[in-house]
């Protein structure tokens, strides 16, 4: 997928940066074991790469959501922000990494009713949330909270729409291309 950059940003050279930008991404290779395409944009400003990292690396070790949960919540909202970047990698994840069903993660993608009820139920809030900006109304939250999540999620998937707010809105403005690593999962 093609994308028109809407900012002529260049990516941070980690070769060539020295400082916050250098100590981010060079922690972030060393964790992962590459650099993702994405993170070079974010580190033209460190603070956006710092927020962008701490806040996933908060989403994943306090929201309350299993790995599958967790991945439903960032594709969703990936999706619905249209951030061809994100979805690919979190398909990526959601496929390899944390046990997301291939017909869950193919409704994901595509914007489907997902056959687990407790998926569904994290998707249809998540985007709620998006798509209202935060005020999904009271019935959408008390489905969540019927469907046997609690506080704790509520404010996770709040965490999670700041998390990929970074890094869905960097994506769309510089256009980042996909890493090989995610490739396959992009979106035709």
């Amino acid at each position: 997928m093609s994308q028109t950059p809407l900012l002529k940003i260049e990516p941070a050279d980690p070769d060539d940066t020295d400082g916050e930008a250098h100590a981010l991404m060079a922690g972030a290779k060393a964790k992962l074991g590459f650099l993702p395409n994405m993170y070079t944009y974010m580190a033209k400003l460190p603070p956006v790469l710092d927020g962008y990292l701490r806040t996933y690396e908060d989403f994943r070790t306090q929201s309350g959501f299993s790995p599958a949960e967790q991945e439903t919540v960032f594709l969703t909202i990936s999706r619905v922000n249209g951030c061809h970047y994100c979805t690919a990698a979190h398909s990526m994840i959601a496929d390899k990494k944390s046990g997301v069903p291939a017909t869950s993660l193919a409704a994901l993608r595509e914007g489907r009713p997902l056959p687990d009820p407790d998926l569904q139920a994290v998707a249809a809030f998540t985007e709620a949330m998006v798509v209202a900006r935060g005020n999904p109304g009271k019935e959408a939250v008390d489905a969540f909270l019927a469907a046997g999540y609690g506080e704790k999620q509520v404010l996770g998937v709040v965490l999670a729409i700041a998390c990929k707010t970074f890094s869905n809105y960097v994506n769309h403005l510089a256009a980042t291309p996909v890493d090989d690593v995610f490739a396959p999962f992009e979106a035709a």
